[in-house]
């Protein structure tokens, strides 16, 4: 069987290696995502002692404290993509180019 499609390597990137590369282009994503995972995993662990708290009441608190997480990840990812585009360059000397 031939075909008339050009090979490209990007149409046989397999899931992990695009995970690899979009962990290069913005670090902060995975960072946001294992902080998620690990305060719902913390969560779910203290869900058997937390006393006489309501479980809407711990739930929520979960919630807010991954979602806080994520929003700090970001927030700190792009204040670093800011800084490598427009600070970083200008204090940069000429023969580092």
């Amino acid at each position: 069987m031939s075909s008339d499609k050009m090979w490209s390597p990007e149409e046989s990137d397999s899931q992990i290696s695009k995970l690899v590369r979009k962990t290069h282009e913005s670090p902060f994503v995975p960072i946001g995502m294992a902080g998620f995972l690990a305060v719902v995993a913390y969560g779910l662990y203290k869900l058997k002692s937390r006393g006489d708290q309501k479980m809407s009441v711990h739930l929520i608190h979960m919630r807010v404290g991954a979602q806080g997480f994520v929003v700090g990840a970001m927030t700190f990812g792009v204040i670093y993509s800011m800084y490598k585009e427009y600070v970083k360059p200008k204090f940069s000397h000429p023969s580092d180019k």
